[in-house]
């Protein structure tokens, strides 16, 4: 049975049965490596696959995120996926206080992340979570054109 968890009350929950995967990640540099290996796996696992973009999207996504992690916190971060309702929903929690900023796309070598997280993804957002905060983004998976999208409102 899945347990509502009570950090994420005031958010959407998968239905029963929908794609689920939270794994937790030592800080180390390898960890980012590790994490986009475990989205190409799992996103595999549910069918998703041939979805290429959205694959390579979730990765690099990911590895944004999580690279921002050891580098901002230097602590440990979890890695939660969840696919539900023709949405991949991917999150990277740590124990760091800093919200994270987009910043313009220039000739640095480093912070680009959040600039590609704010480009590529559906949508995206930050809370923070007890000690810590949980950075979040969304992909389309229904395979339309328009599917993954950023949406107007």
């Amino acid at each position: 049975m899945l347990e509502v968890d009570p950090r994420y009350a005031s958010y959407p929950q998968p239905p029963l049965g929908a794609g689920h995967l939270s794994v937790e990640y030592a800080p180390r540099p390898a960890a980012v490596r590790e994490a986009r290996a475990t989205v190409r796996r799992q996103l595999e696992g549910w069918g998703l696959a041939d979805q290429e973009d959205l694959v390579d999207t979730a990765e690099l996504l990911v590895s944004e995120l999580a690279t921002n992690s050891l580098l901002h916190s230097a602590s440990s971060f979890r890695l939660t996926l969840f696919a539900s309702h023709g949405v991949l929903r991917c999150e990277v929690a740590d124990v760091g206080r800093r919200t994270p900023q987009v910043l313009q796309a220039g000739t640095a070598e480093s912070g680009r992340g959040m600039f590609l997280v704010d480009a590529l993804a559906r949508r995206w957002g930050c809370h923070q979570d007890g000690p810590g905060k949980t950075v979040w983004f969304e992909l389309g998976t229904c395979g339309s054109g328009d599917c993954g999208r950023r949406q107007s409102f």
